[in-house]
């Protein structure tokens, strides 16, 4: 197994020399509307638990204290591992592929790469399954330690053209390993999908003996159901139950549960399925929480039965740039059947805590209204900061409080590794800072902060150089269509408001629902680097920063960007 370095640690030095953009801070900040209007009580908790792009949640116990993962697609370091103990308070602990060789995303869409994660545990080996679309197939890695190193990948052949790998120990001993993959013979319709198991040997992290389909389309075939995945089996007075989602994961998504008397089927479904969806309520209602789906169950040490699930916070109709997130409710029994959701139940905002005893808030808040600063005063970043794809070279480093980012001719529609580290959106009404110095060297030198949905739709706004001029610019790709570098929309010549090559520009980008509005500020100098006023410089509405409207399977993230023209 190889060491864990740290992000900053292998991108120290800059290879070429090129324009360096620093970036003394940047903060982020976001409250909600529905963050006011629905606080929770001193006993209850608030939904989502994890705001913004975290999807696909997978979660396991180990004794008293839980383990989470979710989906990251193509982002770096992929796979984010949080820990609980009462299954509300989430801290990150480490990222599962942080080394830029245990996978490589190539030039792959945003929206492939690491698809949805499981995470289990057995006799002090963490298993991390998931599937690398388009990158390798589907993989397991292992650690002792949940918060790292992670191993490099061991590949699993016959689950090709599968995705959302899981694990199951049965109590004889054995293991088995479950996953969403083709039909057997030719599919029956667009959507069709099958759940299949097969044995797996632990101790060779291999498939052994024949697969076997456990589930065909889904709980009633003649409906044609689409998409069945995210198979999970648990055990509960002796009958198997299969719990998977089903309905894709728009506002069709659902979960369903089937169980047997054995592992490898046949498999009844329950009559009262699906167990939890949003898609049976009004469309038009308040404030509402869509999409849901992709569950995992599991208990508490004293038995309690709980789910994390998927689902989205759309600010109208069905558009939201936040991703889908991880949200937490409660299970209970009824006839030998759990359930989640009654028809017609709309997913609560806050509701009464596990009965677990609290913890302490992580040290970067999850949800609600929330304001965290990034100072660069650490030896490397947070583990919530990412890049897209893997890095190739070595392009920022973090110094005396300082983050220093080099421009290079990687430009954010140029789906390769450009010089931006980025957050996660959060909240639909969100807004972010920061102050950079930057001196450009020629034409199309750039350097500021950007809010990216993918390649092909995203905002940036900082110092530019057009035609001999610095400018403050907002540039802007809003499709596939429109050049990878992007179209500027406006821009204010630098000089005319006092900014030098190189002397300090505080940037701000707001975005309410769909609209963003961009502002500057001059910095008069230190120490404390105070501001003159916000000015604005523009405004924009689009729907373009959306899953909607982008496709795909990621959320809107902020960050610093620096970028030069290709020759």
């Amino acid at each position: 197994m190889k060491s864990l370095a740290p992000l900053a640690l292998f991108l120290a030095t800059p290879a070429v020399a090129q324009p360096v953009a620093s970036f003394d801070w940047f903060e982020y900040r976001g409250e909600d509307p529905v963050d006011r209007a629905n606080p929770p009580g001193p006993d209850q908790y608030r939904n989502p638990v994890l705001q913004g792009f975290y999807p696909d949640p997978s979660v396991t116990r180990v004794g008293k204290d839980f383990y989470l993962v979710t989906s990251t697609f193509g982002y770096f370091p992929g796979i984010p591992i949080f820990h609980s103990r009462d299954l509300v308070s989430w801290a990150q602990i480490g990222n599962a592929i942080d080394r830029p060789d245990q996978l490589d995303f190539k030039q792959l869409g945003l929206s492939r790469g690491v698809f949805a994660p499981t995470i289990q545990a057995k006799a002090g080996t963490f298993y991390i399954l998931n599937t690398c679309v388009d990158c390798g197939g589907n993989f397991v890695v292992t650690a002792r330690n949940p918060a790292g190193p992670w191993s490099d990948p061991t590949w699993l052949p016959d689950l090709e053209g599968g995705i959302d790998p899981s694990l199951f120990f049965d109590t004889d001993g054995r293991t088995w390993i479950l996953n969403n993959g083709p039909p057997e013979g030719t599919p029956q319709y667009q959507g069709h999908r099958a759940i299949w198991i097969q044995e797996f040997d632990l101790k060779a992290l291999r498939t052994i003996g024949p697969r076997t389909v456990l589930v065909n389309g889904g709980v009633d075939f003649a409906k044609q159901p689409i998409w069945i995945e995210g198979p999970h089996i648990f055990k509960k007075d002796g009958y198997y139950y299969l719990s998977c989602a089903e309905g894709g994961t728009a506002e069709g998504h659902s979960q369903v549960i089937l169980r047997s008397k054995s592992v490898t089927g046949p498999y009844e479904a329950s009559p009262d399925n699906p167990i939890l969806t949003q898609r049976d309520l009004p469309r038009d209602r308040a404030n509402p929480i869509t999409s849901a789906g992709h569950a995992q169950l599991v208990t508490t040490p004293d038995g309690q039965w709980w789910a994390t699930f998927l689902a989205v916070r759309p600010y109208a109709d069905d558009f939201y740039s936040t991703g889908r997130e991880t949200f937490l409710m409660p299970v209970r029994w009824e006839n030998g059947w759990p359930r989640i959701t009654d028809p017609g139940q709309a997913i609560p905002w806050t509701h009464p805590r596990p009965a677990l005893p609290a913890q302490p808030a992580p040290p970067f808040p999850t949800n609600g209204g929330f304001t965290v600063r990034d100072d660069f005063d650490g030896a490397k970043l947070p583990p919530y900061w990412m890049m897209l794809r893997n890095p190739r070279s070595s392009w920022f480093t973090l110094a005396d409080g300082t983050l220093r980012v080099q421009a290079r001719a990687v430009g954010l529609g140029d789906n390769g590794n450009p010089s931006f580290l980025a957050r996660r959106q959060q909240h639909r009404d969100a807004t972010v800072e920061t102050v950079v110095h930057f001196t450009p060297g020629k034409n199309g030198d750039r350097a500021g902060i950007a809010v990216l949905q993918n390649d092909d739709y995203w905002l940036f706004l900082g110092l530019k150089q057009i035609e001999g001029r610095l400018v403050v610019a907002v540039d802007r790709r809003e499709g596939p269509g429109t050049p990878a570098a992007g179209e500027t929309v406006t821009t204010l010549d630098a000089g005319t408001f006092g900014i030098a090559p190189g002397n300090p520009l505080a940037l701000r980008i707001e975005v309410r629902g769909n609209r963003y509005a961009f502002s500057y500020a001059r910095v008069l100098g230190s120490p404390d680097l105070p501001m003159m006023a916000w000015r604005p410089l523009t405004e924009l509405t689009t729907d373009a920063l959306t899953t909607k409207a982008a496709g795909g399977f990621v959320g809107s993230v902020f960050g610093v960007f620096a970028g030069t023209e290709k020759q």
